[in-house]
């Protein structure tokens, strides 16, 4: 499986601030951050391109996604590349589906007629195995919408402007709480904290003229926990950009077809463990 660390499309709770002449909300710093998320959505789709680069042990390995997005329903196909190899996804109603290379089908034993692997986020989640950021296998791109959602003015930064594939854009840096990334289990949340050394995600939001967002970075180094050794060989070291373009783009996503497919998500819960689980 291929570690894709992002994100569900949040409608946010910031409420409205006043409008200025041009029709943008009048608001501090951190409503505009917990706006963006509202107002890319409005934009109903997009194309998106997603970067991961991850080293742990002396070894790394850069992924990298292409492909479009429902913004409003978080659905999303693309096609990443890793290692000289290609895996189509799609996520449909919080379910992913992936085509790996005949190779990695092999490795993980599934019926030769079967070349779509199916993993329902749900169930992972339920099993404790976790799904999402730097320690699952799987997860959605539509995810990470959520890191900003509870953020206060205390946590954003406003760093400057910069132009992004043609669009001039402020940059904003965000101390999302840990939190968000064990997506409200506090248990979780306490394992992250603890591999972070800290209770805050690092952040890096890049909105447009119209609030939308158009590049997010998460930066992460999670340790071992307590007890684990040995720290150097365990560290790992994640930094995830995804990138939207071209809203309104053709974005209609469909499941493969159901005797193509074979549900793995019970294979991927017992290779995935949740931080904090033995």
């Amino acid at each position: 499986m291929l570690t894709v660390g992002l994100a569900g499309c949040s409608d946010g709770d910031d409420k409205k601030a006043g409008q200025s002449k041009d029709g943008r909300d009048k608001a501090s710093e951190s409503q505009t951050v917990r706006a963006a998320y509202r107002r890319t959505a409005e934009a109903d789709t997009a194309r998106m391109t997603l970067t991961t680069k991850a080293a742990a042990a002396g070894e790394s390995v850069t992924a990298r996604g292409d492909g479009v997005m429902d913004l409003e329903e978080g659905d999303s196909r693309m096609t990443l590349t890793a290692q000289g190899q290609k895996i189509e996804q799609r996520v449909l109603d919080g379910v992913v589906y992936q085509k790996a290379p005949a190779e990695q089908r092999s490795q993980l034993r599934l019926p030769p007629d079967k070349t779509w692997m199916k993993i329902d986020l749900a169930r992972l989640d339920s099993s404790g195995s976790g799904s999402s950021g730097a320690d699952g296998q799987v997860s959605d791109p539509a995810e990470s919408f959520e890191y900003a959602k509870g953020v206060t003015d205390r946590d954003v930064t406003k760093v400057g402007t910069d132009t992004i594939d043609g669009a001039r854009t402020t940059h904003y840096r965000v101390k999302a709480d840990a939190e968000a990334l064990a997506e409200g289990d506090p248990a979780r949340a306490k394992a992250l904290r603890e591999q972070l050394g800290t209770s805050s995600l690092p952040l890096d939001m890049w909105l447009d003229d119209q609030g939308r967002l158009r590049q997010q970075t998460v930066r992460l180094t999670l340790r071992p926990e307590s007890g684990d050794a040995p720290k150097q060989s365990r560290t790992v070291t994640s930094t995830t950009t995804l990138k939207f373009s071209d809203f309104g783009t053709e974005a209609d996503v469909e499941a493969p077809a159901a005797e193509d497919t074979v549900d793995v998500t019970g294979k991927v819960a017992q290779a995935t463990k949740s931080p904090g689980t033995a």
